[in-house]
């Protein structure tokens, strides 16, 4: 029986570190989302910079001033590579969250599994131990029986 209750230890453990990695597998997931987001916000706001710079392309426009607007799109191109590098290790925190998971997972059920095993080793065990008591039991009252049917016919004879 404490073989059981140690499985049934291990399983439990193997249940909690199995929810911990779903929720970090969670957090990291909302957190690739949260820099997917800024970084198509970054986008998005590039291609309307963009835009809205194409439409004055006609007009004429102070050395200045497009000083200035390719400058400021240099570093807007460069924060969104910087962000793109951000949503690709975020995606690498997620495979291995999932990985971590995925493996948790596995030890769970093979834990389950062996838990079980055990169980019907214990059950098969006890159910031989019950009937060896019984077959005892049938052997001592078949020798009473015996032995009180032979003294009934020694004194008859």
């Amino acid at each position: 029986m404490a073989s059981l209750n140690a499985f049934l230890v291990a399983v439990e453990m193997a249940e909690r570190r199995r929810d911990a990695a779903r929720q970090t597998l969670q957090d990291v997931r909302g957190a690739r989302e949260a820099a997917q987001a800024q970084l198509d916000q970054l986008e998005g706001y590039a291609a309307e910079t963009q835009g809205r710079w194409g439409m004055r392309a006609d007009t004429a426009v102070q050395p200045e001033v497009m000083f200035h607007h390719y400058h400021f799109m240099g570093r807007l191109e460069h924060a969104i590579g910087l962000q793109t590098g951000v949503v690709g290790g975020q995606e690498q925190r997620v495979e291995k969250a999932a990985q971590a998971l995925l493996e948790a997972e596995l030890r769970l059920s093979s834990l389950r599994k062996a838990l079980e095993h055990r169980r019907r080793a214990l059950e098969l065990q006890q159910q031989r131990r019950e009937q060896k008591e019984t077959d005892e039991r049938a052997s001592l009252l078949f020798g009473r029986m015996g032995r009180a049917g032979m003294g009934e016919t020694h004194q008859e004879q």
